[in-house]
């Protein structure tokens, strides 16, 4: 077996498959050496950065870590404060003093500061051996949802969808002119002026979901977005005109004279 990389940047890989021979390269996440030879542990893309390689899993449940920002659902209300599901096999539970900067009295009714159903922007600000978890909402962009859609992808493809330091979540942000939350849980708040533009911003996510294994994703995705985008403007653009020539003369829809 010659020395060296054996598999390319971003190919799919198998539990035990050589990645590379020799000590050129280091194991990193999802890597194993075993002698001379770097083994992957997961199902997953190569990443390489440098001489280190690593394999991002294409599938698997949400791992809870502290810091996390996630976007999650208020199942239940105790005493204390809130139960949350989180999208994992946990849930967690948001305590009435994490939940508001803001005095709450004791005989407080909990549901009018959060019911059940609700969507919360929330941070892990615990996490016991147990996966108990703690959340906390005590920071400027945590917060209750209002409005907008929640978009659901597999947690693994969350970084592809953020993109390397934030450029693919700018990227539809730009064109669809939304306001994009991403929950490191794999929920996603899509928030926009028109209907039209959440729909798009969806759909895109979704693509980027389906298609992350693929080389040139970036240039696929801008294509995209700038065709649908273009569309979208050109029937709002269509609408105006109707509109503006359905009020614009009002006599001569009315025969010219009363």
């Amino acid at each position: 077996m010659s020395n060296g990389l054996i598999v390319e940047d971003r190919s799919v890989v198998i539990p035990g498959e050589i990645l590379a021979n020799g000590m050129d390269y280091l194991p990193g996440n999802n890597a194993y050496r075993e002698g001379e030879v770097i083994y992957s542990k997961s199902l997953g893309l190569v990443s390489l950065s440098g001489r280190v390689i690593k394999v991002t899993p294409v599938a698997g449940p949400y791992q809870p870590k502290v810091g996390d920002k996630i976007i999650c659902q208020v199942k239940d209300i105790a005493m204390s404060g809130w139960r949350v599901k989180t999208n994992t096999a946990y849930s967690a539970m948001l305590n009435v003093k994490d939940a508001t900067n803001k005095f709450i009295k004791r005989d407080e009714d909990l549901s009018k500061i959060l019911g059940v159903g609700d969507f919360i922007i929330a941070k892990i600000s615990r996490v016991t051996s147990q996966k108990l978890i703690d959340l906390t909402m005590r920071e400027q962009d945590l917060f209750k949802v209002s409005g907008g859609r929640i978009v659901r992808i597999n947690s693994l493809k969350v970084p592809r969808i953020i993109g390397k330091q934030g450029s693919m979540v700018s990227l539809i942000k730009k064109y669809t002119r939304c306001d994009i939350t991403v929950g490191q849980n794999g929920l996603i708040l899509v928030r926009g002026r028109e209907a039209e533009h959440e729909f798009l911003a969806e759909e895109v996510i979704k693509m980027v979901e389906s298609k992350s294994h693929q080389r040139g994703l970036t240039e696929k995705v801008e294509a995209f977005l700038k065709e649908e985008a273009s569309k979208i403007e050109s029937l709002s653009s269509s609408n105006v005109g109707n509109n503006n020539e359905s009020t614009e003369n009002p006599e001569e829809q009315n025969g010219g004279e009363e």
